[in-house]
């Protein structure tokens, strides 16, 4: 299993522990600011369904922003996102390579991190599905 290696104070920790960790705060807050929660989740729904631009290329989108953001639980939301939707890993890389245009250093810090999400998020949906890849997955839902 890859796992994050960013540097919080603690030993190198799965992606999947990362997105899992901001789950209880967030629902905290959650409960205390209802109204601002639904509106993101209505703007989240909205600016990533599948339109003109399809939902996987929007996640890639997302992905290359989140490391332009430098946000790891951003990063490990849409790799999973990306992995869950089919991304192969030379989309997830040639995305990456734009953020690295875009953003210079940071980018070649929190590009590979992106990548190792992916990996990790895209190995785990491939043993849940038994193999199956994760396109053929994607077209075979309901």
């Amino acid at each position: 299993m890859t796992t994050c290696t960013c540097n919080h104070g603690a030993a190198a920790r799965p992606w999947a522990e990362i997105q899992r960790e901001g789950r209880r705060p967030g629902a905290e807050l959650r409960r205390l600011i209802p109204e601002v929660y639904e509106g993101f989740a209505d703007l989240h729904a909205a600016a990533l369904s599948p339109g003109v631009i399809d939902g996987k290329t929007k996640e890639l989108m997302a992905l290359a922003l989140a490391v332009a953001a430098q946000c790891d639980g951003c990063i490990a939301a849409h790799a999973w996102a990306t992995a869950r939707l089919g991304a192969t890993e030379a989309e997830v890389a040639e995305t990456l390579g734009v953020v690295i245009l875009m953003t210079g250093g940071p980018g070649t810090v929190y590009g590979p991190r992106a990548l190792t999400a992916f990996r990790e998020f895209a190995d785990d949906l491939q043993k849940v599905s038994g193999g199956i890849p994760a396109p053929a997955r994607v077209a075979s839902a309901p």
